[in-house]
């Protein structure tokens, strides 16, 4: 056994070292965890995990279990090799009580300990534990069990013996205090979805997810889940594309590892129009991608553009092919394992090590060309798509073009059903994006012109996901918005941009009836806002009106409620609990039912209203949820739908 494998493998108090205090953590918690809303509060979770699944990835743990308990502390289980305890050399103490108390000190920074470490792009336990009202650490190690509490990050005692044991394993239970966080109450799908996201990427790996505050009679059992996937990334591609047409048999795997940065591709080609590429390094999503993502880009250029110029493709199709061309209907996970991740940035959504871009450029590129020697069928369906996708484009960028010139050539071009607004600074402006002519007239009239535009849309726009992207250029909803809002979609270096420097409005937001009707223009509106001007949600621009459902009255007093609750205690406050027929509820099904003074103090209002901002917490389980509701495919709908339908209300 060499050095390296035994200390690995000799996983002990020396391994751990120290880098500095928790001084700052609970005076400055958002500096550590970004935030202490509902983000902030389920990064503790993911720290935690994070350790776990760093002893999964050096081979020592398959199985982590979490649960949340009534009083939404939460349990961390796991049955690696535990957190050392014996005596830290340094600091004089058990190495447990270091690994818990000290910012910045574990395993994961002696390169020896662990070779890759998902839980670099946070700050340990000890930051868990610092913001923590309670926290218990368990470790089963070397037949024994040793335990030590905390309150606050401040040890309750020294670390104890506490019985013998033949597992391995650390658990931990934490609460995470009150006085720091806004909520301390835990979503139990934000949990299911990050832990269906790590047992496709830690294949061979269990997660199961306990929720004791949701008891089910009928089954006798807590709500709970468990993930676990053998084929990982080739599963993961699979379940992304389930409700899209495949043009491959199955999906593409590439595997390969070189100067110790490990390289895993799973990647997919179906009939959409759509580019759908994820990326991770050690576990963790980076949304802005990086180098990782460059080499495989440049990989499948190269391959295919190589493979379609040999074999004479190209030519005949007389079309000039650009890079982008080749990822129309790609689905792929790109995942890389890197020793010593550099990030871009404070959000850490972009891989920086530039040597990794050829790392994986090779990986992808050895395979690739493989696989289209070896299957000239499906080869060749995927370069028809690259000619078809080449040919949408030029088509695309002249349907663009007559967009903005017309634009330009009728001095700003704003269509004639916009509504101004009289300010032109876009920090203060919103636009509303009203369903029908009849609701944007309302909308027109009770309005504050000053910052408020109307744009009133026809029906129900294109469905993008089954559009090529020059039909949807040919809509006039469509040329509507993007005239409206001044934006425009350009292609720099091979990618579409959105160019958003003279956009006019820092407020969007979608105004439809609350009906079956409504909830799929608002629907069909968000695919295309997700699809083609994403970088306007990730900036925090894009909204959804909230109007009333209900109107409850009595004489005079009237109350506007937006859901069932309140209406039931609006008729509970005018009726004093006895039976009132002089109580009217009245149920708005449509915006055009209300009168202009009505939407405004309702639904327009600044210091009165409800809006939803729309962000995208999930862009992998985002692009899923689009693609399976608006695309082609019926049966994945369907089963979305059964699925779902006790959730659902029905208009009667």
């Amino acid at each position: 056994m060499s050095t390296e494998e035994n200390n690995k493998g000799n996983y002990g108090a020396d391994n751990i070292q120290a880098l500095e205090g928790l001084e700052a953590v609970r005076k400055r918690p958002g500096m550590y965890i970004g935030s202490t809303d509902t983000k902030g509060l389920h990064h503790l979770v993911w720290e935690v995990v994070d350790n776990s699944i760093d002893e999964h990835l050096a081979g020592y743990c398959d199985a982590i279990d979490v649960i949340i308990h009534k009083d939404n502390s939460i349990t961390v289980k796991d049955n690696g090799r535990g957190i050392p305890t014996g005596m830290h050399q340094k600091l004089q103490k058990s190495a447990l009580e270091v690994v818990m108390t000290v910012l910045h000190a574990g395993g994961k920074f002696d390169k020896d300990t662990y070779k890759v470490s998902g839980g670099l792009h946070g700050v340990g336990v000890s930051c868990v534990n610092a913001l923590s009202s309670y926290l218990r650490a368990e470790v089963h190690r070397e037949g024994k069990v040793f335990e030590q509490e905390y309150a606050t990050g401040i040890p309750q005692g020294p670390v104890k013996e506490i019985g013998t044991s033949e597992r391995t394993g650390t658990t931990v239970t934490f609460l995470p205090d009150a006085s720091i966080f806004e909520s301390t109450v835990y979503e139990f799908d934000i949990l299911a979805k990050r832990f269906k996201e790590l047992a496709y990427l830690n294949k061979g790996l269990t997660l199961t997810l306990i929720d004791e505050r949701n008891f089910d009679e009928e089954t006798q059992a807590f709500r709970h889940t468990t993930y676990h996937s053998e084929g990982g990334l080739l599963e993961f591609v699979e379940y992304l594309d389930s409700s899209r047409t495949a043009l491959l048999e199955k999906p593409i795997h590439i595997i390969g590892k070189e100067d110790n940065v490990e390289v895993e591709v799973a990647m997919s080609y179906n009939t959409g129009y759509q580019e759908n590429i994820f990326s991770f390094v050690n576990n963790i999503n980076t949304r802005e991608g990086g180098t990782h993502v460059a080499g495989f880009r440049r990989a499948l250029t190269r391959v295919f553009k190589q493979y379609g110029d040999d074999n004479g493709l190209f030519t005949k199709a007389k079309v000039n092919i650009s890079s982008d061309d080749f990822r129309e209907g790609l689905t792929a996970i790109v995942s890389v394992k890197v020793p010593e991740p550099q990030f871009k940035g404070q959000t850490k959504g972009e891989l920086g090590n530039s040597e990794v871009t050829g790392i994986v450029s090779r990986a992808v590129g050895d395979v690739l060309k493989f696989f289209l020697e070896e299957n000239p069928g499906q080869a060749k369906k995927v370069v028809e798509k690259v000619i078809l996708a080449a040919t949408a484009r030029q088509a695309a960028e002249k349907a663009r073009e007559m967009v903005q010139r017309k634009s330009v050539l009728t001095g700003g071009g704003l269509p004639g059903k916009l509504s101004d607004c009289s300010s032109k600074d876009p920090a203060i402006s919103e636009v509303y994006l009203v369903e029908g002519d009849s609701a944007g007239g309302t909308a027109k009239q009770g309005r504050d012109r000053n910052f408020q535009a109307i744009l009133p849309l026809r029906g129900k726009i294109l469905n993008v996901e089954k559009a090529m992207e020059h039909k949807i250029y040919e809509n006039e909803e469509i040329k509507n918005i993007f005239t409206a809002l001044g934006v425009s979609i350009q292609d720099r270096d091979g990618e579409r941009i959105l160019n958003m420097e003279k956009l006019r409005y820092h407020k969007v937001v979608i105004m439809c009836d609350a009906d079956v009707d409504g909830s799929h223009i608002t629907t069909l509106i968000l695919t295309f806002f997700f699809r083609y001007m994403k970088p306007l949600i990730e900036q925090g621009y894009l909204y959804i009106a909230a109007p009333p459902l209900y109107r409850v009255s009595k004489g005079k007093e009237f109350r506007y409620c937006w859901n069932d609750e309140e209406r039931k205690d609006a008729i509970e406050q005018y009726s004093k609990g006895k039976e009132d027929n002089s109580v009217k509820t009245q149920r708005y099904k449509g915006l055009g039912e209300m009168n202009a003074e009505q939407l405004w103090e309702t639904t327009m209002d600044p210091t009165t209203r409800l809006m939803r901002r729309v962000n995208i917490e999930d862009a992998i389980e985002a692009d899923h949820t689009f693609s399976m509701l608006m695309g082609d495919e019926v049966a994945p709908r369907r089963e979305f739908i059964e699925e779902n339908a006790k959730y659902a209300k029905i208009d009667i």
